[in-house]
Order: structure tokens, then C-alpha cells, then sequence
């Protein structure tokens, strides 16, 4: 079974918005994975020139085809974004955090040996605090263990794999999940048409996605002390309209709902 597992290829996908410096280490913690994805793909909700240089740079050197999907800056519409990025998507796995991310070195390799079919797998994330974030960027540093400077949360530092396999499946949406560190199936997201555009602004497009995949009878797995991501710390996001986000996501809970009108499909060949 761990030979097949390591045959799964897999799409890694973050979304980005004009912050090239959180962006920059997230690609550089892929370069560092012991398991690389076999492609790497940005989705750009609408960064100027600066997001696009860095991204050339990495491009002429990186270990994986490295694309990046842009569309112009229209507030924010990351539902829009991830849809486009995933339809492009060549592969049958997706992993998905966000681009303020730096990923422990076997972060892909632990996605892939716990990923199942019917399945969704999501993680937790440490936090690098905001006092921390000069030095952090000085050094362009991107390994952290349970004693590094500038950290919270310790121990989500601590992988330890014989007891990462421990936890069941579930059939109800877990108040844990965070968009930063999901992984799924791209044919389980396309049967629920991928993350939903009739939300606005900020927040609940991954729990509302998780909540149809759910609903279309696909089971999620939490990884623990496996699949280990850094959060670089920035001011919290404009979320006026969190709560309009929130009634739609409890009527695609109440209704049961699986398949939304505005998603992947309209950018799928």
C-alpha cells in the first residue's frame, strides 16, 4: 500500500495576493519537500508585478512545472481564483494551503500516505508570531522545529508518524478544519462544483466547499502529528461580510445542498 501511495501525483495549489515575500518561502519549503508534487500552481487574485517577477524567477530553476494563474484585482475573489487554478490542474489530487504558508519538508509525503479514495484530509498550522516576521524574512527561513525562536503553538511542531494514522473518518465538518492545509480528490471537488462564487470578500469558501463534499457522502480524515505547516502572522482580513458568507453556508448545511451554480465548471475544457 505505501508503494501505491507514493504513485498518487498530486497538484499542489495556494492561492496569493501582493505578498511576494510570504510567497517566495512558501516555494522555497517545496523545493526543500522530500515527496515534490508534480506541479505547482499560484493562483493570483489579481498581484501586480512584483508577485509575477518572483514567480519568473523560480520558474527558470524550480524542480516542478511551476504556472501561474492570474486574473485582475476585483476585491477579493478567491473563489474565482482557486477554480480557475484547479481546473488547470493536471493531476487527480489536489493539496491546498494558502500563500502564507511554509511547509515542513515532508509536508507533500505525508499528504500522499494518508490520502484515500472518498476522502479529504485536513491539517492544523503553527504560528509564526508577528515580532518574529523581520528576522524571518532577513533569513528566508524556512525550517522551524519544537524549539525555534518565533513560534507558537509547539506542539503542532511534533511529527511523529505511528501516531498520525490513529484518527477516523467523519462524517460532519470538524470546527478545525482550515483551508490552509486540506488535500482532496479533483473529481470530488469537481462533482460539487468546486469552491462556490456567489460568496463575497473573505472567509467560509473552504468550509462551505468541505461542507457539499461532505454532503456528496465524501468523508473527512483530520492529520495530526503529520502534514505540519508554519502560518506566517499578518493583520486579520476585512470580514464585513463574513456573515452573508455564513447564511450560505448554513443552507448548504440545512439543505444538504452538493452542487452550487457559479463554480469550476464554467473554466473546465
Amino acid at each position: 500500500m505505501g508503494n501505491l501511495k507514493s504513485k498518487i501525483k498530486c497538484s499542489l495549489v495556494t492561492p496569493t495576493y501582493n505578498w511576494p515575500e510570504a510567497l517566495e518561502l512558501l516555494l522555497l519549503s517545496v523545493k526543500s519537500q522530500t515527496q515534490l508534487p508534480d506541479e505547482v500552481i499560484i493562483a493570483d487574485d489579481g498581484s501586480g508585478n512584483e508577485t509575477a517577477q518572483l514567480i519568473k524567477r523560480f520558474q527558470k530553476d524550480f524542480p516542478v512545472p511551476l504556472y501561474h494563474i492570474w486574473h485582475p484585482d476585483n476585491k477579493n475573489q478567491k473563489p474565482a481564483i482557486m477554480n480557475k487554478a484547479i481546473a488547470k490542474a493536471k493531476y487527480p489530487y489536489i493539496v491546498e494551503i494558502d500563500g502564507d504558508i511554509i511547509m515542513h519538508k515532508d509536508f507533500i509525503k505525508d499528504h500522499l500516505s494518508l490520502a484515500e479514495e472518498k476522502t479529504f484530509l485536513y491539517g492544523s498550522r503553527v504560528n509564526i508570531q508577528k515580532d518574529y516576521l523581520p528576522e524571518l524574512f532577513r533569513k528566508k527561513k524556512t525550517h522551524f522545529h519544537f524549539f525555534s525562536k518565533g513560534i507558537k503553538k509547539r506542539g503542532r511542531t511534533l511529527r511523529i508518524p505511528f501516531l498520525a494514522n490513529r484518527y477516523g473518518k467523519e462524517s460532519e465538518r470538524s470546527s478545525k478544519l482550515r483551508g490552509c492545509n486540506m488535500s482532496f480528490w479533483r473529481e470530488d471537488f469537481i462533482a460539487v462544483n468546486g469552491f462556490n462564487e456567489g460568496l463575497t470578500g473573505w472567509g467560509i469558501d473552504d468550509s462551505e466547499m468541505i461542507q457539499r463534499l461532505i454532503n456528496n457522502g465524501i468523508k473527512g480524515k483530520r492529520l495530526k502529528h503529520k502534514g505540519i505547516v508554519y502560518h506566517i502572522y499578518h493583520k486579520e482580513q476585512d470580514k464585513s461580510h463574513i456573515e452573508v458568507n455564513k447564511l450560505i453556508e448554513e443552507e448548504t448545511t440545512s439543505k444538504k445542498l452538493t452542487y452550487i451554480k457559479k463554480g469550476v465548471d464554467q473554466y473546465l475544457n
